[in-house]
């Protein structure tokens, strides 16, 4: 293979030193040494994940949580352009300014359907096995690219404008990582096992509705504390859906997986921890309250709780 997903690993722990080095340099930032180490130990894990042993690995993140806990990731100065200068480049790019974020995705989708088999020398062009992420680092790169040809800014504005985001989105930007250690963990632990005698030990099961319920409730539930559907569905699946909603109810596997993800999905609309959904969209808009965006999506999310409910219940047997 060429150009492999480690590539990638490799950029964005350089990218993570650039904005750790920038953090220490940075003299308005009132907590800039412990901010420099929160970046830096975060980009060391991307450099060296792989030759770290799993417990210095964990410490690492231990580290990390302390950092954000006691408020060590504070704000700086970015080298921010003027709000006269941003407006007059805004009206002189115009829509042109949506063509670096459009890059992205189209390049992934090229990326990871007519690229999938090209080789080079007998070799893979792009990973086969992560094509879709590699794909996706390399409309990231364009975009980049893109977005300092159009806006006449040199790279390393781009890394301040990089630093200024990262530093907004501050310690949730690790979340998603920590949150899916927790779903293998959870796993691993055998935490299926224990919420089915949980459930069957306390909750009637014999009727199909209340087992439904337990499901989908227990889907968002899982998402809401771990902020990740994809951890919770091992969990419920293991411990309800498949004992009880296929074992005893012989729901059909692929509704019941579906409609358990579009559950859990629920709990993604609910719940902070989901940084990528609901703390970065608060962060890029500079929203002054930071779960602007959860309070605004609870009187969706509740309501089509319910409705997974009624179809998992009507459509399970199908």
């Amino acid at each position: 293979m060429i150009l492999t997903l480690d590539v990638f690993y490799y950029l964005l722990g350089a990218m993570l030193s650039i904005i750790a080095v920038m953090a220490l340099r940075d003299r308005h930032n009132s907590r800039r040494y412990s901010s420099a180490l929160f970046w830096a130990l975060y980009a060391a894990l991307y450099l060296a994940g792989e030759q770290l042993p799993p417990v210095a690995a964990g410490l690492l993140m231990v580290a990390m949580a302390l950092i954000a806990g006691f408020g060590g990731v504070a704000l700086g100065r970015y080298g921010e352009r003027t709000a006269a200068e941003r407006s007059d480049s805004a009206r002189r790019l115009g829509h042109k300014l949506l063509i670096p974020a459009l890059l992205i995705p189209i390049t992934t989708v090229i990326g990871s359907t007519l690229f999938k088999d090209v080789q080079w020398n007998g070799l893979f062009l792009l990973d086969p096995k992560n094509i879709t992420l590699v794909s996706l680092g390399c409309g990231s790169l364009f975009a980049v690219a893109t977005a300092c040809w159009l806006t006449r800014a040199t790279p390393v504005q781009a890394m301040r404008e990089s630093r200024r985001l990262v530093d907004h989105l501050g310690w949730a930007i690790v979340l998603p990582h920590m949150l899916a250690v927790l779903g293998l963990l959870f796993t691993d632990a055998g935490m299926g096992k224990a919420v089915a005698h949980v459930v069957t030990s306390y909750i009637n099961m014999d009727l199909r509705l209340v087992a439904v319920a337990v499901y989908c409730l227990g889907m968002a539930l899982f998402t809401i504390i771990m902020g990740n559907g994809f951890a919770a569905f091992p969990v419920m699946a293991g411990g309800v859906g498949i004992p009880v909603l296929i074992g005893v109810y012989h729901a059909n596997p692929a509704v019941m997986a579906a409609i358990g993800m579009f559950s859990a999905y629920c709990g993604t609309l609910m719940t902070p921890m989901a940084a990528n959904f609901n703390i970065v969209p608060a962060a890029l808009l500079e929203l002054p309250d930071k779960n602007a965006v959860v309070k605004i999506q609870i009187p969706t999310a509740l309501p089509l709780l319910l409705v997974n409910i009624a179809l998992l219940y009507f459509l399970m047997n199908l």
